[in-house]
């Protein structure tokens, strides 16, 4: 039976209809990473409103969700591990769903604790989800070709996420601005009962989403995904890693984890702090709830480039540094311009970061044989990113402005700069 060539040792699937079959459900999974991650960017003003918060306090929305990749990782993959991929994939599915299902007490409660365990347990869902899924589809074929799967798997994650602001903002944000000023003029108790009415708008949508999810896991645990055993190696790997005794000996994997701790801070930034920016630039939360949407779709155009360039036109080295390079330029473009313009550059961040995740994955895991499934772990624990820098980018905003919070981004994209040009060269002999 014909096969083809693996990345970081592992065998590959066969060159048959399987891969396909198994891209397609790999990409649903991306769809559902999507669309849960990225109703964050509705929540963040959504529960500002609702439990009366600071910025940097409605910033621990992203702290919460994306903590749980950094705790939870490592015992991700020992889960992987007892399981493997495709039981491991229904667990944290069931597992998101029960963070899905907090949401009911919170939101009937008011509780801004609750809605925060809520986004930790589905984030550790997700982070079952992600070190099964991620090592998956970059082994699913060839080394060069790796970004473009991964970037076809970026396309279903961002249609969804681009789908989900509009979804939940048209509930929860729903006549947003008026109940703003309306707030003003209610007494306490007048204003208690609104905004208790304006929590308990989340209560459908998420039962929704525990319904779908619940059935997804159904459906991912009696399909035909097949197993891939990562911890084999093939004779090249095998022999070059004879001298290499843990995780620690891949520099190449340690500044790569660095690389997306950067990039994911500054891809949630750009997609969760748009609509409260557009807001702070004048702009009415009836037209900012669509921003997220407009910095996704650039990132979908973005991924649609990658998937026709990649690596016919342009390596995953080469698509790294200019992605680097332009995201410095939007966000510069978006400190030094108002209004409109501004947020515009904020949202062509989604262009800029399109392609780094897709370079920087096969670029970290690359030899790694044996210690494959660990290193995805530590790059998947860099999705940490996302917890630590947008509520820095909330304590900015709250110290300076929304807008000169955005420098923060900019040392980011040039050491993404650097991994791309030099980093991910790094080897230990």
């Amino acid at each position: 039976m014909p096969q083809v060539a693996t990345t970081a040792g592992a065998p590959a699937l066969p060159a048959t209809s399987q891969p396909t079959k198994s891209i397609v459900i790999i990409g649903s999974l991306f769809f559902i990473f999507g669309f849960v991650t990225w109703l964050n960017s509705v929540l963040i003003p959504y529960l500002k409103i609702s439990c009366e918060l600071t910025n940097f306090e409605a910033y621990l929305v992203a702290f919460a969700f994306y903590i749980s990749y950094l705790v939870m990782a490592i015992p991700s993959a020992w889960v992987l591990k007892a399981t493997g991929f495709k039981k491991g994939m229904s667990l944290g599915l069931l597992v998101m769903g029960a963070g899905a299902l907090l949401f009911v007490p919170a939101a009937l409660t008011r509780t801004y604790a609750l809605f925060l365990l809520g986004l930790f347990v589905q984030g550790t869902g997700l982070a079952v989800l992600q070190t099964a899924a991620n090592p998956y589809i970059t082994i699913l074929g060839p080394r060069e070709s790796a970004a473009k799967r991964i970037s076809i798997m970026g396309i279903c994650n961002k249609v969804a996420g681009a789908l989900a602001p509009i979804a939940l903002g048209a509930v929860a944000l729903k006549d947003a601005d008026a109940l703003v000023l309306r707030l003003k003029t209610l007494s306490l108790a007048d204003k208690a009962a609104a905004l208790d009415a304006l929590a308990a708008r989340v209560v459908t949508p998420y039962l929704l989403m525990l319904a779908v999810l619940v059935v997804l896991a159904v459906l991912i645990y009696f399909s035909s995904l097949p197993e891939i055993d990562t911890d084999h190696e093939d004779e090249t790997v095998a022999a070059a890693n004879t001298n290499k005794s843990s995780i620690f000996h891949f520099p190449h994997l340690m500044l790569g984890a660095l690389a997306m701790f950067f990039y994911v801070g500054v891809e949630v930034i750009a997609g969760d702090t748009i609509i409260s920016y557009g807001a702070s630039q004048g702009i009415a939360l009836a037209t900012a709830k669509f921003f997220t949407t407009c910095t996704l779709v650039a990132m979908i155009v973005g991924y649609g480039i990658g998937i026709v360039a990649i690596p016919r036109f342009i390596s995953q080295e080469r698509a790294l540094q200019v992605s680097a390079v332009t995201g410095v330029l939007f966000a510069l473009g978006a400190l030094f311009t108002h209004g409109y313009t501004s947020v515009l550059f904020i949202s062509l961040l989604g262009l800029a970061n399109s392609l780094i995740f897709p370079a920087i994955w096969p670029l970290a895991i690359e030899g790694l044989g044996r210690f494959t499934k660990l290193g995805s772990s530590l790059l998947i624990m860099a999705i940490a990113g996302g917890a630590v820098l947008p509520p820095l980018y909330g304590l900015l905003a709250d110290y300076s402005s929304p807008q000169h919070a955005y420098w923060l981004v900019v040392p980011c994209y040039l050491f993404l700069l650097f991994y791309g040009v030099s980093g991910h060269k790094a080897r230990r002999a």
